[in-house]
């Protein structure tokens, strides 16, 4: 294990593998905007993504998650999956989808060696929906993708829920009550400033506290300790069917002592941090013929100098008036 400036360790890698999504969600890339995608030839292809996640194995790197934009929109992702999967020291792949293409992915994604999924589903309410990611959208188009994932043994199926003060708030015991009927761990994640065009302020977040304040009224929650260092939800168990329910609070509780992430976008620039305002050129160093050695060797002099606490300095750089220029979060990866 290799560790930055505050002791953290290498163990998580976030791989956006396109910038491209169907949907238009106004917290990550918001409608009404001229997108300019990276050209086909600036993506890392399949291989050299299998060829980096192999140079970081030996630093640290156990996890990795897929990413986007939106993951299922790059062909034959399958194929990253089985390479992903069968490189040794990599202990668990994810992906996290809109879910719109899911329920015709699944089979395939679980038959090239992908355990474990996670759908954003913001919602309940087909107009809600529909006005949170730009797009007119039927909320069972999504939920028959993720019955999809636990049909062919995703495990576990897990659903991401960006809540939004005065947007869907108020379904938080709904969403939790109806998940809860399905086995599906929900996470419930508080409003974040990622990128610049999401117009966030501290007025549209509501905080994780309060979330678990309102499911405490409805059902008995116990929590759970921590299966690891960098783990970001802090995460309880209903007492009656053990289901796990989590709370993502990097806003009024930020988790940056204990960050093991290291994020890498489709077009092969490291980010340190999910706040980052500039990236790392790693596509030129794999392109140019580096082996993997060379490649982990780069990696390393970049962590070994990490210092970022984007989230701990949030307020004191907001009440002195320091703007940051943010990668914007559908290049992030989330």
């Amino acid at each position: 294990m290799i560790r930055d400036q505050l002791g953290r360790e290498l163990y998580d890698l976030r791989i956006s593998i396109t910038d491209r999504c169907n949907f238009r969600c106004f917290f990550c890339m918001p409608d009404g905007h001229e997108y300019q995608f990276f050209p086909r030839e600036e993506l890392l292809t399949f291989e050299e993504i299998e060829r980096f996640v192999k140079a970081l194995v030996p630093l640290g790197v156990r996890k990795v998650r897929l990413t986007g934009g939106e993951p299922l929109l790059r062909k034959n992702i399958e194929k990253l999956v089985e390479l992903l999967s069968n490189i040794e020291g990599v202990e668990d792949i994810s992906l996290t989808t809109n879910g719109f293409l899911l329920q015709k992915r699944a089979k395939s994604l679980k038959e090239a060696g992908l355990k474990r999924i996670t759908v954003s589903l913001h919602s309940l309410r087909d107009d809600v929906l529909s006005e949170l990611v730009g797009r007119e959208v039927k909320v069972w188009d999504i939920i028959r993708g993720i019955e999809r994932a636990l049909e062919v043994g995703m495990n576990p199926v897990k659903v991401n829920v960006c809540v939004i003060r005065g947007v869907n708030s108020d379904e938080v015991v709904d969403i939790a009550k109806f998940f809860k009927s399905l086995g599906v761990v929900v996470r419930f994640i508080e409003f974040m400033d990622v990128g610049n065009l999401n117009q966030w302020s501290l007025e549209k977040v509501f905080p994780a506290k309060d979330m678990l304040e309102l499911l405490s009224r409805h059902f008995e929650l116990e929590p759970i300790e921590k299966s690891y260092r960098g783990e970001v939800a802090e995460r309880y168990k209903y007492r009656d069917d053990r289901l796990e329910v989590g709370f993502i609070s990097s806003i009024t509780q930020p988790f940056c002592g204990d960050c093991t992430r290291l994020r890498l976008t489709a077009d092969g620039k490291l980010l340190m941090c999910l706040f980052a305002s500039e990236g790392y050129d790693v596509r030129a160093l794999i392109r140019s013929g580096a082996d993997e050695r060379a490649i982990g060797d780069f990696v390393k002099s970049l962590w070994l100098k990490r210092k970022d606490r984007y989230s701990e300095e949030r307020l004191q750089l907001l009440r002195m008036g320091i703007p940051l220029r943010k990668v914007e979060m559908f290049k992030v990866g989330g």
